[in-house]
């Protein structure tokens, strides 16, 4: 198979990165597999129907796919000049979280209803911040080691959706915006003195956050020693841990995972991963992570690549939403970052997060045009 595949006539080189592709269509359709397998006995449950969940996943897969070959076709020029029309999108949609359309789920609402479906708003903010701060540090270059002009805009609306986001409260969605916005800004060539200043107010009022909060401190303690409240706030991550464990080299095979009926929470959804280490095993987990590995590489190629300087934030940015949450989802079911409600791009159950993945591949995949092959 040849790096890029024939796409279209015209256009800038008129090919996209068929590896690029080819990982993006094998991740999406190992992510069905797993929901598949992972999701039935709970569906069976309260549904009473085991392929539920499996086939909700299928639909998004559809829509996610039309989804990716949109963002292939429509000219980068048009994504790029609604910049400020996906901001304003996103802080409309993050506000009617806060309204009666939010769907409130364990004491937060982060999420707007649809009829039967329900839209988490978090994940369209990834994009839309991440094509504001390309924009923005593509046209601010000259003045981005300026406080004034190349660090308050991009920390003032990032801030601004990160405000939303804990008045849902969803602090590790803010989290996850703040993380964006520190590597954007490494990128973009923001002065290093202001980010590490930023990131010590950071983490003491993200300090603050948590020890004030009940629930987030009962979160923070339970990471630093699950076992010992393996009944109550650490039970998920220790059922996680036993599912890795379990897996032993080869795993116990698909489908015969055990704590997925009803010991692990959140089987086929951001602990889904637990259940890929347990039926496939440290064999099974090596090739998965080779797959998202080659997937990166690909996608941080194209962003070197790319010679205008917007193309170049936008995928970089586009692969950080990606990275972020392929490390952080399998830093949460392993244990080493306290828990939060990451999901694995492309493998998770979830139509919002499945979707995104979609459109940011589909991003890249557009803009992998202006890579000579």
């Amino acid at each position: 198979m040849t790096s890029s595949l024939n796409a279209k006539k015209g256009g800038d080189n008129a090919r996209i990165d068929a590896w690029l592709l080819t990982a993006t269509l094998l991740l999406a359709g190992f992510g069905l597999v797993m929901v598949l397998s992972a999701s039935g006995i709970m569906a069976e449950r309260d549904f009473g129907d085991k392929y539920f969940f499996f086939k909700r996943q299928l639909m998004f897969t559809g829509v996610g796919l039309a989804a990716m070959l949109a963002c292939m076709q429509i000219p980068r020029k048009v994504l790029y000049s609604l910049t400020y029309v996906w901001v304003g999108l996103a802080v409309v949609m993050l506000a009617l979280c806060l309204t009666p359309l939010g769907a409130s789920v364990k004491g937060a609402s982060r999420w707007i209803s649809v009829g039967p479906f329900s839209i988490q708003p978090l994940e369209y903010a990834k994009v839309a911040l991440v094509f504001y701060l390309a924009y923005f540090f593509a046209r601010k270059q000259d003045l981005v080691r300026t406080f004034s002009v190349g660090f308050l805009p991009p920390f003032m609306v990032t801030g601004m959706l990160s405000g939303l986001l804990l008045l849902q409260p969803d602090f590790g969605g803010a989290v996850v915006l703040c993380g964006l916005l520190f590597f954007m800004c490494l990128a973009g060539g923001t002065r290093f003195s202001y980010l590490f200043i930023s990131l010590i107010f950071a983490a003491g009022a993200g300090w603050m956050l948590i020890s004030s909060s009940p629930y987030r401190f009962k979160r923070w303690t339970a990471f630093m020693d699950p076992f010992a409240s393996a009944q109550t706030e650490g039970y998920q991550l220790v059922q996680s841990l036993y599912a890795f464990g379990s897996g032993k080299i080869f795993g116990t095979g698909i489908g015969a995972g055990q704590r997925k009926l009803f010991f692990l929470p959140e089987a086929h959804n951001d602990f889904i991963m637990a259940v890929v280490g347990e039926e496939l095993g440290f064999v099974g987990m090596s090739l998965f992570f080779l797959t998202i590995g080659f997937f990166l590489y690909r996608a941080f190629r194209i962003a070197m690549k790319l010679d205008d300087l917007q193309d170049r934030f936008t995928a970089f940015g586009t692969t950080c939403i990606l990275a972020l949450g392929m490390v952080l989802n399998l830093a949460v079911v392993l244990g080493t970052v306290p828990p939060k409600g990451v999901a694995m791009p492309f493998i998770s159950y979830g139509g919002s997060s499945l979707t995104v993945s979609f459109i940011c591949a589909g991003i890249l995949l557009n803009l992998s045009r202006r890579v000579e092959a």
